[in-house]
């Protein structure tokens, strides 16, 4: 990790996952996604890797079914010994960062953003206070945040793009994970940099303000607000949103747009399978 870059936050793994801790004192920059893994005796933790590159735990009933097929949350990634030349094959090979997306993280919390997308609260729910710390889970890229980490790439955050745009300049390579909620200063950052790779579609997608003083978001444009007609707060036009609901990724294609390259479908529940895709984001 290269710890010279001033960030924010600090990550550690508690039980099965990861939580990502905020802490406006913090000076520690570059997060970490690997981590042991911690046992908790009221639940029963499985190795639930099918058909994966590496090691992945979850509760035995941590679950879901998708298209007959079982579906396994808030999973944790470990390497595994065996396979540790295809990590030296897929590993990190440029001064790359992959952006975890705290603001959105804090959006999807409950009672909150979507809470009031779904009439069961004024706009008093669309103002936000920063929690001590986040468990990422699938809207916020759980899986792509570890595995990424895992293959050494640098992991930074919103507020570090927000506090210090100029700090993706002294990266060869941004990958954006599903970071829907943004600020304008993020916002340009992000797409003035001649080499981002969008891994998520739906990313800057709304434009929220970050108030550091009273540690909150506040949801500013997009989304349906404050017109119902207004979609992406930043009328962006590279907007892929609707690809956000293909989770099967069975026709997995980037495009190529003006500062770097697009995926087609939300790679949550694939990231971890596939040799090609990572080879792709390697070489990108």
């Amino acid at each position: 990790m290269n710890s010279k870059f001033i960030i924010i936050p600090i990550i550690f793994v508690a039980v099965i996952g990861i939580f990502i801790v905020i802490s406006p004192s913090e000076k520690s920059d570059i997060l970490s996604a690997e981590m042991p893994i911690e046992a908790m005796p009221s639940k029963k933790i499985i190795q639930t890797n099918v058909n994966s590159l590496f090691k992945v735990f979850s509760y035995e009933d941590d679950f879901e079914m998708i298209d007959g097929k079982k579906i396994w949350r808030n999973a944790y990634y470990e390497l595994d010994e065996s396979k540790s030349a295809i990590y030296d094959e897929l590993k990190n090979r440029k001064n790359s960062a992959v952006v975890f997306p705290i603001f959105t993280a804090a959006a999807y919390s409950e009672p909150g953003f979507y809470t009031y997308y779904r009439g069961e609260c004024d706009e008093s729910c669309l103002t936000m206070k920063l929690e001590e710390e986040y468990n990422p889970v699938f809207t916020s890229s759980a899986n792509g945040l570890q595995v990424l980490g895992l293959l050494e790439y640098d992991i930074i955050t919103d507020i570090t793009i927000h506090r210090n745009p100029d700090i993706l300049l002294q990266y060869e390579k941004v990958i954006l994970l599903h970071n829907e909620y943004v600020t304008q200063e993020e916002f340009l950052a992000i797409t003035s940099h001649p080499n981002v790779i969008y891994l998520y579609p739906n990313a800057l997608y709304a434009e929220i303000d970050f108030d550091e003083e009273l540690w909150e978001i506040s949801l500013i444009r997009g989304h349906n607000y404050p017109d119902p007609l207004i979609r992406n707060g930043f009328d962006w036009k590279y907007d892929n949103s609707l690809e956000e609901y293909d989770v099967e990724c069975n026709n997995i294609k980037f495009s190529k747009i003006d500062n770097g390259w697009m995926l087609n479908c939300y790679p949550e529940n694939v990231l971890h399978k596939s040799k090609e895709l990572l080879a792709q984001i390697r070489d990108f």
